[in-house]
């Protein structure tokens, strides 16, 4: 069966430096808590994890934002977790404390055992989300596939969820380096097969997100994180019906890598609040595409306000193609959506001056 031509390739094109008509926007967490529908089809699946593991429900939440917004792109809603649960850790959501593992890896025997999972098998119901909500999009816009990186999933599976001090896993890799290489190499196996899966199943770009890397040293970034993304964008499938797979690097904190993190292959790099894109663009020139970086927390400031802090994003990244815009985290729980509205109206409509011929 042939895929429905994308209507909207926009965001693909600003991915690959490619020519386009404005820059594109998405947002992180874009189906979420912000939106009082999602809150309803929330309370409908009865909890996270089955939102998660209903792919009907999965579809519904990511198509809403859609619905409100001119955005282009969509996201698969999912968890970065997904992977850690299929492995038997036990993922369960406590109220208040974000996510929590039944099982998390305490020993070096409990590591060696991990498997691979297999992401039809384990899986299923991420990628049959993923076939689903191809379907109904219908081409209107382009689907983002996405996991953790390895070392962010490995945080939570040694802590056994949220941690500040990131005691246990920096002690492992400070007094047991080897066996959180073995985490880590399972780990990265398991991703790849995973985003492999994704865009088998329809994804037509990823996103790898490194959200705790910024809690490393330096030499500590590039051995137990960086050189894993690598390892991943190195075993993507990067075509797929006919197209080019963009891939996406986002470490949160990571802004002293970036020349680092453009040397892997991927195709774009995610931005925080941290570095002015003009710095960035500049650093990394026209290797990679760039993505981001609004301070989510301008969503609470009125709508001019937001409004003039996106003709700076976009007057520091410049003329041309390259550019997604985003923000720099996920987007907050109690932010208004008339106020994601603006943002999205905003950059549609400041960036086209960008993008004129010269």
């Amino acid at each position: 069966m042939t895929a429905p031509e994308l209507k909207n390739d926009r965001f693909l094109r600003a991915l690959l430096r490619q020519p386009v008509d404005r820059t594109p926007i998405w947002i992180m967490r874009q189906a979420g808590r912000y939106l009082p529908e999602y809150r309803a089809t929330r309370a409908q699946a009865g909890s996270f994890m089955n939102l998660c593991q209903s792919p009907e429900l999965a579809c519904e939440v990511t198509l809403q934002p859609l619905q409100r917004f001119d955005l282009d792109a969509a996201i698969l809603f999912s968890d970065i977790l997904t992977i850690p649960d299929a492995m038997g850790l036990g993922l369960y959501f406590a109220e208040g404390e974000g996510p929590r593992f039944e099982h998390p890896l305490q020993d070096r025997g409990s590591i060696m055992k991990l498997g691979i999972p297999d992401p039809e098998d384990e899986l299923r119901y991420v990628l049959d989300a993923v076939r689903l909500i191809r379907r109904e999009l219908d081409g209107r816009v382009p689907l983002i596939g996405f996991s953790g990186s390895p070392w962010t999933l490995a945080t939570y599976m040694v802590e056994g969820g949220s941690s500040k001090e990131f005691a246990r896993i920096k002690a492992l890799l400070y007094n047991e380096p080897e066996t959180l290489h073995r985490l880590l190499d399972t780990t990265a196996q398991a991703v790849t097969a995973y985003l492999n899966a994704q865009v088998e199943a329809g994804a037509q770009a990823l996103m790898i997100f490194d959200t705790w890397g910024g809690a490393l040293t330096p030499r500590a970034y590039r051995e137990f994180s960086l050189a894993y993304m690598q390892r991943i964008v190195e075993g993507l499938v990067r075509e797929h019906e006919g197209r080019p797979v963009p891939v996406i690097l986002f470490t949160k904190g990571g802004a002293q890598w970036l020349e680092a993190m453009a040397d892997t292959g991927c195709d774009a790099l995610g931005l925080d609040w941290t570095i002015e894109l003009g710095e960035a663009r500049a650093r990394v020139g026209d290797r990679v595409a760039l993505q981001g970086n609004l301070d989510p927390s301008i969503l609470y400031a009125r709508p001019e306000r937001i409004r003039e802090e996106v003709a700076r994003a976009l007057e520091s990244y410049g003329a041309g193609s390259g550019h997604v815009f985003n923000l720099g985290h996920g987007i907050h729980q109690h932010i208004d959506p008339d106020h994601v509205r603006a943002l999205v109206d905003a950059v549609h409509e400041l960036s086209a001056p960008y993008h004129q011929a010269v």
